[in-house]
């Protein structure tokens, strides 16, 4: 099978998606155990049930197209440099979310051509949200019934802005920011529920100002342009996939209202 990026294609990955979300509810459920990866990271049961999942099903979409994901051993991504188009997967975003047991982790699944993300799905399975895009056809939202309801960013931000933020990584540097800011309320937020409440208006701009990586934003970033936002370093560059030799991300903007100079209130000093 020759991958179509289409419609049909992003409805398969949603399905794909909520077959892990289930999964990971069957963990969260029950009592659980964590481990520490290396990074310090925590890692459950549900991560790999999740990861999984996920990799079988992508694998029968089309086997030739590579997975990177979170939980994928090193050895399998040690040419990921030469990958065009491959999939790109958090099975399990916001483990201390999960871990906390506030509901806001979600599983992101995206697909990367040529540094871009042009298909996403981020499902959030304990709250029961979904949102989904493919490049050139629109943001969607959608609840348990699977339904899809067309989302986009507020282009003209109100004179409280509405901020959203890690919940649990905050940080002085995003605390200066949010002073120099105008009026705002600022809503914590877990995993890349951050980047989906801008893409369908909830909230105006998440200005991350700490360490991710990219299987962290690229789902949400698919969403978030489809739905007529931007996501944007802090040079005023979009975010790139596998164009480095790490997988960290740049700090970065996401925001709805083009119009507005947001990297004013993160550069001035």
């Amino acid at each position: 099978m020759t991958l179509a990026i289409d419609a049909s294609l992003r409805d398969e990955v949603r399905s794909i998606a909520r077959s892990a979300g289930d999964a990971i509810l069957e963990v969260y459920a029950e009592s659980f155990s964590v481990e520490l990866k290396e990074d310090r990271s925590p890692l459950t049961e549900a991560d790999r049930k999740s990861h999984e999942i996920i990799e079988r099903g992508l694998t029968a979409l089309d086997p030739a197209v590579p997975i990177l994901s979170e939980e994928s051993p090193a050895a399998e991504v040690a040419g990921r440099r030469n990958w065009h188009r491959f999939w790109l997967v958090d099975p399990l975003d916001g483990t201390k979310e999960f871990i906390k047991r506030n509901g806001e982790f979600t599983v992101n699944i995206a697909l990367i051509d040529g540094h871009e993300a042009v298909l996403g799905v981020v499902f959030a399975p304990a709250i029961g949200i979904e949102y989904s895009a493919v490049a050139g056809q629109g943001a969607f939202r959608s609840g348990d019934d699977g339904v899809l309801q067309a989302i986009a960013v507020r282009h003209e931000a109100p004179a409280t802005l509405r901020v959203v933020g890690s919940r649990s990584h905050p940080n002085a540097e995003l605390a200066a920011c949010l002073a120099r800011l105008e009026p705002h309320e600022l809503k914590p937020m877990g995993s890349s529920l951050k980047i989906c409440l801008v893409a369908d208006g909830s909230a105006d701009i998440y200005p991350r100002l700490g360490p991710t990586s990219e299987w962290d934003t690229a789902a949400a970033q698919a969403i978030l342009h489809e739905a007529g936002g931007s996501m944007i370093d802090l040079k005023g560059q979009p975010l790139r996939y596998n164009s480095r030799e790490h997988l960290l991300n740049p700090h970065f903007l996401a925001f709805g209202d083009d119009r507005r100079d947001w990297r004013a209130f993160i550069q001035n000093d």
